[in-house]
Protein backbone atom coordinates (compact mmCIF):
# COMPACT_ATOMS: atom_id res chain seq x y z
CA UNK A 1 0.00 0.00 0.00
CA UNK A 2 2.89 2.16 0.54
CA UNK A 3 2.47 6.32 1.54
CA UNK A 4 -0.70 6.76 -0.53
CA UNK A 5 -4.17 6.35 1.28
CA UNK A 6 -7.31 5.56 0.01
CA UNK A 7 -9.15 8.83 -1.44
CA UNK A 8 -11.14 8.13 1.83
CA UNK A 9 -8.39 8.49 4.22
CA UNK A 10 -6.78 10.93 2.76
CA UNK A 11 -10.01 13.41 2.69
CA UNK A 12 -9.88 12.55 6.67
CA UNK A 13 -6.05 13.62 6.72
CA UNK A 14 -6.92 17.07 4.68
CA UNK A 15 -9.90 17.69 7.39
CA UNK A 16 -7.33 16.68 10.18
CA UNK A 17 -4.49 18.78 8.63
CA UNK A 18 -7.28 22.00 8.41
CA UNK A 19 -8.43 22.18 12.22
CA UNK A 20 -5.19 21.79 13.32
CA UNK A 21 -4.18 24.83 11.18
CA UNK A 22 -7.26 26.88 12.44
CA UNK A 23 -6.51 26.10 16.00
CA UNK A 24 -2.93 27.21 15.38
CA UNK A 25 -4.03 30.50 13.34
CA UNK A 26 -7.16 31.08 16.16
CA UNK A 27 -4.03 31.31 18.68
CA UNK A 28 -2.37 33.28 16.29
CA UNK A 29 0.89 31.41 16.31
CA UNK A 30 3.60 31.27 13.36
CA UNK A 31 4.39 27.58 12.28
CA UNK A 32 7.65 28.33 13.09
CA UNK A 33 6.45 28.85 16.45
CA UNK A 34 4.50 25.94 16.84
CA UNK A 35 7.68 24.24 15.33
CA UNK A 36 9.40 25.21 18.05
CA UNK A 37 7.44 23.94 20.56
CA UNK A 38 7.00 21.07 19.08
CA UNK A 39 10.85 20.59 18.36
CA UNK A 40 10.05 19.66 14.86
CA UNK A 41 11.01 21.20 11.78
CA UNK A 42 8.39 24.44 10.28
CA UNK A 43 8.35 22.09 7.08
CA UNK A 44 6.92 19.31 9.57
CA UNK A 45 4.20 21.90 10.61
CA UNK A 46 3.64 22.57 7.18
CA UNK A 47 3.20 18.86 6.12
CA UNK A 48 0.60 18.31 9.00
CA UNK A 49 -1.40 21.16 8.11
CA UNK A 50 -1.22 19.72 4.60
CA UNK A 51 -2.85 16.17 5.95
CA UNK A 52 0.79 14.12 4.77
CA UNK A 53 0.05 10.98 5.85
CA UNK A 54 3.75 10.37 6.22
CA UNK A 55 3.84 12.37 9.95
CA UNK A 56 4.45 10.05 12.50
CA UNK A 57 1.88 10.26 15.46
CA UNK A 58 4.73 11.10 18.09
CA UNK A 59 5.08 14.13 15.73
CA UNK A 60 1.18 14.64 15.89
CA UNK A 61 1.16 14.67 19.41
CA UNK A 62 4.24 17.26 20.05
CA UNK A 63 1.92 18.82 18.10
CA UNK A 64 -1.06 19.13 19.35
CA UNK A 65 0.43 19.56 23.39
CA UNK A 66 1.88 22.72 21.59
CA UNK A 67 -1.42 23.82 20.81
CA UNK A 68 -2.82 22.72 23.96
CA UNK A 69 -4.92 20.65 22.69
CA UNK A 70 -3.01 17.49 23.67
CA UNK A 71 -6.39 15.67 25.59
CA UNK A 72 -8.09 15.71 21.79
CA UNK A 73 -5.69 12.52 21.27
CA UNK A 74 -7.83 10.57 23.77
CA UNK A 75 -11.15 10.82 21.31
CA UNK A 76 -9.60 8.21 19.11
CA UNK A 77 -11.76 5.42 19.08
CA UNK A 78 -13.51 6.44 22.11
CA UNK A 79 -17.06 5.36 21.40
CA UNK A 80 -16.51 2.52 19.22
CA UNK A 81 -20.37 1.72 18.12
CA UNK A 82 -19.21 -1.30 15.61
CA UNK A 83 -16.73 -2.76 18.16
CA UNK A 84 -19.32 -2.70 21.21
CA UNK A 85 -22.31 -3.94 19.03
CA UNK A 86 -20.24 -6.85 17.74
CA UNK A 87 -19.06 -7.53 21.35
CA UNK A 88 -22.51 -7.42 22.61
CA UNK A 89 -23.91 -10.49 19.89
CA UNK A 90 -20.96 -12.67 21.11
CA UNK A 91 -22.40 -12.30 24.75
CA UNK A 92 -24.11 -15.51 25.69
CA UNK A 93 -27.42 -14.59 26.84
CA UNK A 94 -27.80 -14.95 30.69
CA UNK A 95 -29.50 -18.69 31.47
CA UNK A 96 -31.61 -19.07 34.82
CA UNK A 97 -31.10 -21.33 37.33
CA UNK A 98 -33.79 -24.26 37.26
CA UNK A 99 -36.66 -24.02 39.46
CA UNK A 100 -36.57 -25.38 43.30
CA UNK A 101 -39.54 -27.36 44.16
Amino acid sequence: MGTRLPRKLEQKMDIVGEQIKLARLRRNFSIAQVAERATCSPLTISRIEKGAPTVSIGIYLRVLYALQLDEDILLIAKEDKLGKALQDLNLKSRERASKKE
